[in-house]
């Protein structure tokens, strides 16, 4: 379940997780999805994962990529700028270590209905914005509305259960439920984060602006330079600063984002010590671009960090709503196209592994045949989804990785033929006489690289690929317009799918300009299997169905399944610090610090150029 109100290191981010509590309808201090305990009782000092004496203090510098134009996340409109959720409080917060466990944060205590028809929210007496005034039940009304009603798309689809949203009194609200089988929905409300009525009776919501807004979290923004950096200031008073969830998190006085809109310039300004911590998504960098003497003597840190959540899916994703890619079979032709295993050992010192399910690294994968469960779902839609779901497991093509893919050129050569292509005048043109051309829009320079080669591969077919890079304002602009051929996408998955399929895979979502639903699926089959999954009523019930799913989406060859790495890939100037127990399902910056006697590399940025 992942509303994203940005697109963002397009490898991603992600939302979602599942573990629980009993459902009595009596307040509790958490949240689980199947009702089981959580982890942390009620009186809880502190999550495992932090340190509850770190020192406060100091400055954390980082990058972003692109720039940004607006300071409202949740809105369509502009590209908002990096980290801006650190300014809200939400009703509740989810724990790093569980799968998905929310204790209270706005809402000390919450209620769910036995029948799981509504869930109660009691707000705490003493939260309040960042000006002093109370957060009240009327500002969580005002924030669904709004996002419902104003906000990103994405929102009416992930609140689409909701009946109806009650102040009950200035500390109780409450949420009625269309239907009693969404058993997330609670969850996900949760992770509402609430807006100020007051601040916003006299603005238009739905505008996109620069003008900083009022928060109640851990940091307020501090200063803005458009497009080229923002700095956020920790708030002092922050009414929350001493709850157990809190403890041990949010320890720098401040935190600087400055906008590259090249990666490359970017790790050299790491290197150069004009900011602190970056993540790597490049192998290829990872293994050869850090042999500089900061890393040799200690001072810039190489750390690989263990990332228990499911990958997802990344690959090549095929726009449905071009006519070139409405047959499957040339769908799968292109698959055979790209060459993994050269591309594994050539370009990315053999440090991924191929990805074969869109909820790799999770027991939630379809492997192998479907078993008798998973058949029980699927047998419904037989002669609606490929046969081959119900018979055969589905393997990406393995080459030799010595760069000759002949065999899968001939099998693609083959399918084209029978979709009704075929070569005139060394061009391959499609079943109108015209010849094909794909434009493959891009927005990461480090992906040309791995482009050219598929490029190349799909020439030898007389099948021209056309890359176009352009920068992040118009990339975002052309993918909520639907206005591509390929792009580079990502499916994040947790630990517990549910509300957040329909925005990846439903109809609903096809036309929804703020959408996941990159590939345009409108498949009644599919449909049905996401509906089916978000009201799955046990653990076991809920990796049955995420694994058809699964299968059914690997099987339409909607995707070329890209490559994923089970580790996070971090470097950091050693004047940074971080616990000795790292959360499990995320890098955990919200508990890392600033070590109060080690003199920083660098203590003015240099003068390398952010843009």
């Amino acid at each position: 379940m992942t509303p994203m109100p940005r697109l963002r290191r397009l490898a991603g981010s992600l939302l979602l997780a599942c573990l629980s509590l009993p459902a009595l309808a009596a307040p509790q201090h958490a949240l689980t999805l199947y009702d089981e305990a959580p982890k942390y009782p009620a009186d809880f000092k502190h999550f495992d994962y932090v340190n509850p004496d770190a020192p406060k203090g100091g400055t954390f510098r980082q990058s972003s990529f692109g720039g940004f134009d607006s300071l409202n996340p949740y809105i369509n409109k502009g590209v908002a700028a990096e980290n801006l959720s650190i300014i809200y409080d939400t009703l509740m917060r989810q724990s790093l270590d569980e799968p998905f466990t929310e204790y209270g944060l706005v809402a000390g205590k919450i209620e769910k209905a036995p029948d799981n028809s509504w869930v109660r929210f009691y707000l705490r007496p003493e939260a309040r914005f960042h000006d002093g005034h109370p957060i009240r039940a009327e500002d969580v009304v005002f924030t669904f509305n709004a996002l419902v009603k104003q906000g990103a798309p994405l929102y009416r689809q992930y609140y689409a259960d909701v009946a109806d949203v009650v102040a009950e009194d200035p500390l109780r609200v409450r949420f009625d439920f269309k239907h009693k089988n969404n058993r997330e929905l609670p969850l996900i409300l949760g992770q509402l984060p609430v807006l100020p009525k007051h601040w916003y009776q006299d603005r238009d919501f739905a505008r996109g602006n620069l003008e900083i807004p009022l928060g109640s979290g851990p940091y307020k923004v501090a200063e803005v330079k458009p497009g080229r950096s923002i700095r956020y200031e920790r708030v002092k008073d922050y009414w929350a600063k001493d709850l157990p969830i809190n403890r041990g998190q949010y320890n720098f006085d401040f935190m600087t984002f400055d906008s590259y809109r090249d990666n490359t310039v970017a790790l050299e300004a790491l290197k150069a010590g004009a900011f602190d911590f970056w993540q790597e998504l490049s192998a290829k960098n990872w293994a050869t671009a850090y042999n500089v003497p900061p890393v040799r003597d200690g001072r810039l840190i190489k750390e690989e960090l263990p990332n228990g959540n499911p990958t997802g899916m990344q690959g090549f994703v095929f726009n449905l709503r071009r006519p070139v890619f409405q047959d499957v079979r040339v769908r799968e032709a292109l698959s055979l196209l790209l060459d993994y295993e050269w591309t594994n050992k050539q370009l990315f010192n053999g440090a991924y592994t191929r990805t074969a399910s869109y909820f790799e690294n999770s027991e939630m994968a379809a492997r192998g045949l479907p078993s008798s469960d998973e058949l029980k779902i699927l047998e419904p839609l037989r002669g609606k989804v490929p046969d081959k779901a119900f018979s055969e497991a589905f393997h990406n093509p393995v080459s030799d990785g010595s760069g000759m893919i002949r065999d899968q050129q001939r099998k693609a050569y083959q399918l084209l033929q029978e979709a009704g292509w075929k070569i005139a005048n060394d061009k391959m043109v499609d079943t109108q006489g015209k010849p094909v051309s794909i434009e493959f829009l891009l927005v990461q320079t480090e992906f040309e690289r791995v482009l050219l080669p598929f490029k190349r591969n799909l020439a030898d077919l007389g099948i021209e690929l056309n890359i176009r890079r352009v920068d992040v304002s118009q990339y975002i602009n052309r993918l909520r317009s639907r206005d591509f051929d390929m792009i580079v996408g990502g499916f994040p998955q947790s630990s517990s799918p549910g509300n957040e399929q329909r925005e990846y895979w439903s109809s609903a979502a096809a036309d929804n300009p703020g959408s996941r639903n990159f590939i345009g699926l409108r498949d009644p089959a599919i449909d049905q299997l996401v509906e089916q999954l978000i009201n799955a009523d046990s653990r076991q019930n809920l990796i049955d169905h995420t694994r058809a799913l699964d299968r059914v989406l690997l099987w339409g060859y909607y995707v070329i399944p890209n490559w994923h790495i089970k580790t996070w890939r971090v470097a950091y100037w050693n004047h940074i610090g971080h616990p000795k127990v790292s959360p499990k399902y995320d890098v955990g910056i919200d508990t890392w610090w600033i070590k109060p006697n080690v003199t920083p590399a660098v203590t003015e940025a240099p003068t390398t150029e952010a843009n």
